[in-house]
């Protein structure tokens, strides 16, 4: 895959340019008691818009954050002056945290030119460069769909894989929550995880905030016995770090990744489900 990621020094010299769009895609975990939104009006990059991850999702379901149908996605996106051609910078504000689920929600739906800010606004911000306040409009663009449905995963797909291993399961969640050593931070669902997966968990990609090296990725699913030239499923939580997860292994060399949108909030909240503590 091309190199998805653009500098600060990069994008500080081309903030102006007119077919750029810069996203503030912050989002955090339940319980972590941050306003993502707040913090955007407080102080964002320059022009950046916010693109709400909860908002900006399927209206038919209560699962979290769940892709939002093509119509949808597209009327959302265009309501927030993002064309499909447009060169689109993505970032958050805890490095590489919520922006990756935002690239992998554009690439999926077609656009073609989708960049994650290494370093995102911890990085911006550490730089000394300009902020400005308040809420950011722009003129209503058309966003034309080109759904890669090989990119996401549905329930029964997963299914089928825990039972066949026809793919293989990874799952971005931290130790203790694969493991059922510790509750979910959605106190509705059980613990554990899908029978068959493996356990990567998101921290072990990123390093101060930036992904780490190619090099350190495939080193790292080498270990995990996750091989890239095989089909590949991530999950998480709810489908944000899953997202980061299907980044890494595509940066690594992996050529068929899907991720499983549904993640735990769905096979965790079923009850017709198999679970391994």
């Amino acid at each position: 895959m091309h190199n998805p990621f653009v500098s600060t020094d990069w994008l500080a010299a081309h903030l102006h340019d007119p077919h750029l769009v810069v996203l503030d895609a912050s989002w955090h975990l339940p319980g972590a008691e941050r306003n993502a939104h707040a913090e955007y009006l407080a102080g964002h990059i320059p022009g950046a818009v916010f693109f709400d991850i909860d908002a900006i999702s399927d209206e038919t379901t209560d699962l979290p954050h769940m892709l939002p149908a093509p119509s949808q996605f597209a009327r959302q996106v265009g309501e927030l002056g993002i064309a499909d051609t447009d060169v689109i910078v993505i970032y958050d504000e805890l490095g590489l945290f919520s922006a990756p689920r935002a690239w992998w929600s554009f690439t999926t739906m077609g656009a073609e030119r989708v960049f994650i800010l290494a370093g995102g606004g911890p990085k911006w911000r550490a730089e000394g460069r300009p902020l400005e306040t308040g809420q950011v409009e722009r003129e209503p663009r058309h966003f034309e769909v080109h759904v890669d449905d090989d990119a996401v995963a549905e329930f029964a797909e997963v299914q089928r894989a825990s039972r066949t291993r026809d793919a293989q399961i990874v799952d971005a969640r931290p130790a203790p929550r694969f493991n059922a050593e510790i509750p979910e931070p959605r106190p509705h669902l059980r613990g554990g995880h899908i029978p068959g997966s493996t356990n990567i968990p998101v921290g072990l990609l990123t390093e101060k905030g930036q992904m780490r090296s190619v090099e350190d990725l495939r080193t790292l699913f080498a270990e995990r016995k996750v091989h890239l030239d095989r089909p590949i499923i991530t999950t998480c939580g709810s489908g944000v770090t899953a997202s980061t997860l299907a980044l890494a292994l595509q940066l690594a060399g992996a050529e068929e990744v899907a991720v499983y949108d549904g993640s735990w909030a769905e096979w965790g909240g079923r009850k017709d489900t198999d679970i391994e503590p």
